[in-house]
């Protein structure tokens, strides 16, 4: 592809060189100071900072944090009487303490719901529920959590509304009342939908779509959160390019919140109905277990580059690139689709060591000074 050509000849280099070459002083977050925050979804022990050298590599590279899991409704309300807010506390006092931009996913998913939340089949009572929820969680972090994930993965892959509790019981009304209400709770907070494969045409239109009906009906939406579980080759640079310059004509932010670059086979892509039953085990679907090749890590190294060098094109449109996960042991994709299996989808391996990937997204800074 004539947009990615450039990066081979650098990539390719970039193998040939060991990773301790780059400067110490070397960093993400540096290097991107001036176009976008580069951030990282933390786990429940990087919260806690249990491990030291995890911990030091979290400040060192990132600027902005995400919960991965803990600030989800099953662990932040998990009776209806009931919320914790231990381990969120403690993410909010990380971020504050290492001066991080913080965000706070998700308020409405359909997902890691608490069971409770699931048995609500009245309109009335699911009203009361989303109001007291947001109210309770955005309130509680006003001025410290600086923007939201309001609403989290409302759509079908045609850009037709998710059937969820939420639209079930309240119609799509829900959607307009959640960023309604976040913005009472906190006016200066950045409210954003956050959705997955929205930069391919049919879910993108549906994803403008929904935008343009919340803001329409008086909600405030502030970004768009494409969440960026890619492959080696898709999505294409043109899709993504499309999608930046179509939701930034919205008048709004456009962020990437859960970057990963998958270097497994997809299971979908073959035949059989049960990802899990029919491919868990199978050494096709797992065919790196102990390392990387070296043409692979090309390829990855190769496609970061590409991926940022369109980022950097349109960084006055880009607020944060964040990473779903500090280093490639702590990746969701090493247990899904298959459980099991062996993923590199990061800049950072399992040893805390940057890769080729990580050396290409800094490269590109280097070769415009």
């Amino acid at each position: 592809m004539k947009f990615i050509k450039p990066c081979l000849v650098a990539v390719t280099t970039l193998l040939a060189v060991s990773c301790t070459s780059q400067k110490e002083t070397a960093s993400l977050k540096d290097a991107y100071k001036d176009d976008f925050y580069i951030g990282t979804a933390l786990s429940a022990d990087q919260i806690e900072q249990k491990d030291k050298k995890v911990d030091s590599l979290i400040k060192k590279e990132f600027n902005a944090i995400t919960a991965e899991n803990i600030m989800k409704s099953m662990y932040t309300h998990p009776q209806k009487d009931k919320y914790d807010f231990t381990l969120s506390d403690k993410f909010v006092a990380y971020g504050q303490k290492n001066k991080m931009f913080i965000h706070g996913h998700t308020l409405i998913w359909h997902s890691q719901l608490a069971p409770w939340m699931e048995k609500i089949a009245d309109s009335t009572e699911m009203k009361a529920f989303m109001k007291d929820h947001i109210k309770t969680i955005v309130s509680k972090y006003k001025g410290r959590i600086n923007s939201w994930d309001v609403v989290n993965e409302a759509l079908n892959e045609d850009g037709t509304l998710r059937k969820s509790v939420f639209l079930n019981t309240l119609g799509e009304k829900y959607l307009v009342d959640a960023f309604k209400l976040a913005e009472k709770a906190d006016p200066k907070a950045e409210l954003y939908y956050n959705d997955y494969n929205i930069e391919e045409p049919a879910k993108r239109a549906g994803a403008i779509a929904l935008i343009k009906k919340i803001k329409a009906e008086g909600g405030k939406v502030d970004g768009v959160g494409i969440q960026g579980h890619w492959r080696l080759q898709s999505p294409s640079i043109e899709e993504i390019e499309k999608s930046i310059l179509e939701y930034s004509a919205l008048g709004i932010k456009v962020a990437f919140t859960e970057l990963d670059i998958t270097v497994l086979p997809n299971p979908w892509d073959l035949k059989g109905a049960d990802v899990n039953q029919k491919f868990e085990g199978n050494p096709k679907m797992n065919p790196y277990p102990e390392k990387l090749p070296d043409s692979v890590q090309t390829q990855l190294a190769e496609r970061y580059a590409s991926i940022f060098k369109l980022f950097l094109k349109h960084k006055d449109k880009i607020s944060r690139v964040t990473f779903w996960g500090v280093h490639d042991g702590q990746s969701w994709l090493n247990d899904w689709p298959i459980k099991g299996r062996t993923n590199y989808p990061l800049p950072f391996d399992n040893n805390l060591q940057h890769k080729p990937a990580y050396d290409s997204i800094l490269k590109l800074k280097e070769t415009q000074e």
